[in-house]
């Protein structure tokens, strides 16, 4: 009788236990944004999803970035919008303190130098992580060359090759030998650096408007008036029309050659970004640009930490493999970088192994770019666009893409910044 009695106690209270302290804790969710177009906004969505599996304390969510929203707790940041983020450090933690207080190992001085430009402060450490970088090189359309009476394995290295190979893609029928895409970062920042002259002087002041720039400028404006050069847009318009077959060389980022060789619609051969030969010291080094990570201020310390382990999840060797086979990327550290090398194969690794022949040149690694300002890349490529059309000489274009350029610089004409987060909760 005494059991009788205890027994329907003991049951009420086994059936109100499961909701308290027999169900799992919920996830603490991480909310990532981003501005990707639709087809990379979906790699990156397959990368979470392998992320998120692998654990179950932390859920990452892809969200789409509103102009002028707070920051989330990670923030995936393209190159034109660097210069924003740079000017709203204080909204964001320093990605080297988040692994610190996280106790997670992160050397930055194992990410090549290239790719930190920007990003780290005067010691070296990492305000932000550098990811899904690249740099410019000429892609060209084998199947267009053999028509042209050109040889596809002996791509064209200079300026001045490109003309000749332009010409006789032209004479094949061609309606566009030569296109570009990112034009500011392709002819501007990396035109400079490659040829080795600045985009600005010692004071931070714009000054790519010297003659290596204003040739460059006005070779492209004949080009254009003789339909050598065919011009599409200022993001990766080019892209697709060169993937299409439409166009016989393209210059554009070092990523695109992993989708161009997967889809195998084009047969694509890739070689450097030409140089003027007539330039002394040329070629030099190009430029590594692309997306960074930024980390939202005022975060609880167990979001901190849960940002701490997709950041090193993300510098897994075995994973940046996967990021330079399936989009280009380059990968972040040596022992990636021998990864890749040696689990890919040779086709797969050849635009990788361009791109890093480009970036381990002489020259110096320039700060100021002009493709990572908004402000500044919109009015160089208003004014190149008003060159290449004829509308105005190439020497006035660039004169009043660095006056209207330095204004902004100056303060006289601010660009927005991303706005602070409000405080949360402990």
């Amino acid at each position: 009788m005494h059991l009788l009695r205890i027994l329907p106690a003991a049951l009420a209270f086994a059936l109100a236990a499961p909701f308290s302290s027999l169900t799992a804790a919920a996830p603490t969710t991480l909310d990532l944004s981003h501005q990707l177009d639709e087809e990379r906004a979906e790699r990156l969505e397959k990368l979470i999803e392998r992320f998120n599996s692998r654990q179950k304390d932390y859920e990452v969510k892809l969200v789409r970035r509103v102009q002028g929203d707070p920051p989330k707790d990670l923030n995936l940041v393209t190159r034109e919008e660097q210069a924003r983020f740079v000017a709203a450090k204080a909204n964001f933690k320093p990605l080297h303190q988040v692994m610190k207080e996280a106790n997670m190992p992160f050397e930055a001085g194992k990410l090549a130098p290239e790719l930190r430009v920007g990003l780290g402060d005067a010691k070296g450490e990492l305000f932000a992580l550098p990811i899904g970088l690249s740099t410019p090189v000429l892609f060209i359309n084998k199947a267009a060359f053999r028509k042209a009476g050109l040889d596809p394995e002996k791509p064209p290295k200079t300026w001045a090759e490109m003309l000749k190979a332009a010409d006789k893609l032209f004479d094949a029928g061609s309606t566009c030998p030569y296109t570009t895409s990112w034009p500011s970062w392709v002819h501007i920042d990396n035109l400079s650096s490659w040829n080795g002259v600045e985009v600005s002087d010692a004071k931070g002041r714009l000054n790519f408007n010297g003659l290596v720039q204003v040739k460059h400028t006005a070779m492209l404006t004949t080009w254009a008036k003789a339909r050598f050069f065919i011009y599409f847009g200022r993001r990766d318009e080019a892209d697709n029309r060169f993937a299409a077959g439409e166009c016989g060389m393209l210059t554009s980022s070092s990523s695109l050659y992993g989708p161009l060789h997967e889809s195998r619609k084009v047969e694509v051969g890739v070689s450097s970004l030409p140089y003027h030969d007539d330039v002394p010291g040329a070629p030099q080094q190009t430029m590594a640009g692309g997306y960074s990570l930024w980390v939202g201020a005022g975060q609880k310390p167990a979001e901190y930490k849960g940002v701490a382990q997709f950041v090193s999840f993300l510098m897994e060797p075995e994973l940046q493999v996967e990021f330079s086979a399936e989009a280009g990327f380059l990968p972040m550290t040596p022992a990636a970088r021998a990864a890749a090398g040696s689990k890919l194969l040779k086709a797969d690794t050849a635009g990788l192994n361009v791109a890093y022949a480009q970036l381990q040149g002489p020259g110096a690694l320039r700060a100021l770019r002009v493709s990572e300002n908004e402000r500044v890349r919109i009015i160089a490529e208003e004014e190149l666009e008003a060159a290449w059309t004829g509308k105005i000489p190439a020497k006035q274009a660039l004169d009043n893409a660095v006056q209207r350029g330095n204004l902004v610089l100056s303060g006289a004409s601010k660009a927005p910044a991303p706005a602070a987060a409000p405080p949360r909760k402990k």
